[in-house]
């Protein structure tokens, strides 16, 4: 194994949330906008700079209103939560082959604190996670990864980002590490993932030993 370091998206990469966020999404602009939005537009953002930013795209002037009601709505459904299929295999080998593993997300450490509760044994295999309210800047900046590079004093050159966003490949090329995109989430399309050149672009969680 060539890297040491490995950072994961939360959403679409380690636990399947897709539908959920989506539902939530649907709900929000249905219920404060009282109109239905495609749902590419509505997911358009997810994965990148946060939910205020995801909201402010849809109107300006009603962002506190749609965050809340789409919190309302989102943090019930987390008891349905499910990692993605095979990550629960995939993270015990990667920590028996050394290396140190961190979550670098989009979500508040609140509601990664929900899929924990959820998902057993999943908050034991990272070391750190940096969640959207502890910088400034957000993804597709490379803020939180560096953050979270410090926390465990690694170096990028060792490191790779695994996320399932355009934003997650923006930002670990941002941050000097390696960028690998994921299809799995089911968020962001194939093709628009490998727009962003990530250095590796792969379909299961068994493939991403052989891209570290």
């Amino acid at each position: 194994m060539r890297l040491r370091t490995v950072l994961f998206d939360l959403d679409g990469t380690l636990i399947d949330s897709g539908a959920i966020i989506l539902a939530s999404m649907r709900h929000a602009a249905e219920t404060v906008l009282e109109r239905s939005i495609p749902d590419e537009d509505l997911m358009a953002a997810v994965g990148g700079p946060g939910l205020v930013a995801q909201m402010r795209a849809l109107d300006p002037e009603r962002v506190d209103e749609l965050v809340r009601v789409y919190r309302e709505h989102n943090e019930p459904l987390h008891a349905e939560l499910q990692a993605c299929d095979g990550i629960l295999d995939v993270l015990p080998e990667l920590r028996r082959l050394g290396a140190t593993l961190g979550i670098v997300t989009a979500k508040r450490l609140a509601t990664v604190r929900l899929a924990f509760e959820v998902i057993a044994g999943l908050e034991e295999f990272f070391d750190t996670v940096v969640g959207s309210d502890e910088t400034e800047r957000h993804k597709p900046q490379p803020d939180p990864i560096l953050l979270a590079l410090d926390r465990l004093g690694a170096d990028p050159a060792t490191a790779a980002y695994v996320g399932d966003s355009p934003f997650d490949v923006q930002a670990a090329k941002a941050a000097g590490v390696h960028a690998v995109a994921v299809t799995w989430g089911r968020i962001h399309d194939e093709e628009r993932l490998a727009q962003e050149e990530p250095d590796a672009l792969v379909h299961t969680a068994e493939e991403l030993l052989a891209a570290l």
